[in-house]
């Protein structure tokens, strides 16, 4: 594990969640992004070297909206930048961690992705991210 790369943290409303976020921090989000496989729309902000990911359903079937008609708003996931995104799944399922997709996906903000179970780690749903363009196939 390299940093904490972002905090995912699920939205009802994404343009009020910026203007919140944007009255937080003092700046604007950077990037918005649509991954029409998860469901999800995001805003990014850079909060010194990690970032805040907000996390909008696009559809009543993606997992955020699941997330918050269960627990409401709030902190979504952790994420991890890693550099080998398939060794660290191999090292993870050696220490007993459940992965909840072996086979890295894709995600927001040009990362390849792989989510462990929140029961492997004490209720926290944890991302490991690498940048897609290390390992393209």
């Amino acid at each position: 594990m390299n940093k904490i790369e972002h905090i995912g943290i699920a939205v009802a409303n994404i343009e009020e969640a910026n203007k919140v976020y944007k009255s937080l921090l003092g700046y604007e989000h950077y990037k918005t992004e649509t991954v029409e496989g998860e469901g999800v729309k995001t805003s990014f902000f850079k909060c010194g070297d990690s970032k805040i990911e907000l996390l909008e359903a696009t559809n009543e079937n993606s997992p955020i909206a699941k997330f918050i008609e269960k627990k409401g708003e709030g902190i979504h996931h952790i994420a991890f930048a890693v550099t080998d995104i398939e060794a660290e799944v191999k090292r993870l399922q050696k220490e007993g961690f459940r992965v909840l997709n072996e086979t890295p996906k894709q995600g927001a903000d040009g990362k390849i992705v792989v989510f462990l179970h929140p029961k492997s780690s004490h209720g926290v749903l944890v991302e490991l991210c690498q940048d897609a363009n290390i390992n393209d196939k």
